[in-house]
């Protein structure tokens, strides 16, 4: 068995503050509650490998992989890899960014796989990946949106 996960969002905000602002992996700590800091380790054209470190969890362990990511301006997407996997056999992500009436409606994708002897399961995983990406996206919504008011023109007042 795999384990596959697809949320969206929807935020009022033009897409290319939302693509700017969720590509900016370097603030990804501001953007992400779960990430404790982002360093780059390579660039290579559009490609860019990193390590992600999370906060540490409830039992105190802190979590950091390396991964690497290609945005597509021209396609609207993102194609991302663990390459240091550790309970994952693989992981593999899919972002969709499209333009909506109501603003910007971004799409994540994940697929992947627990190793055997990971401390959880596909099922887990799963679980847990939908239930924290829902969060994830609602605070990065908030805080593009916050940003995307600060960029539009004061109404003009009547006289």
């Amino acid at each position: 068995m795999a384990g596959h996960t697809q949320n969206e969002i929807t935020i009022a905000a033009p897409l290319d503050l939302v693509w700017d602002m969720t590509n900016d992996l370097e603030r990804w700590p501001q953007l992400f509650s779960e990430y404790a800091s982002v360093e780059v380790l390579e660039r290579e054209g559009a490609r860019t490998t990193f390590r992600l470190t999370m906060h540490p969890d409830d039992n105190g362990t802190v979590w950091s992989w390396v991964s690497q990511r290609e945005p597509d301006r021209d396609s609207l997407t993102v194609t991302a890899r663990r390459v240091e996997t550790g309970p994952f056999a693989h992981m593999n992500i899919h972002w969709r960014y499209e333009e909506v009436p109501a603003g910007t409606r971004m799409v994540w994708t994940q697929d992947f796989a627990m190793k055997p002897d990971a401390p959880v399961d596909d099922a887990w995983m799963t679980d847990n990946i939908n239930k924290n990406s829902k969060v994830q996206m609602a605070l990065i919504r908030d805080k593009i949106e916050k940003a995307a008011a600060g960029h539009r023109p004061a109404p003009a007042l009547a006289d």
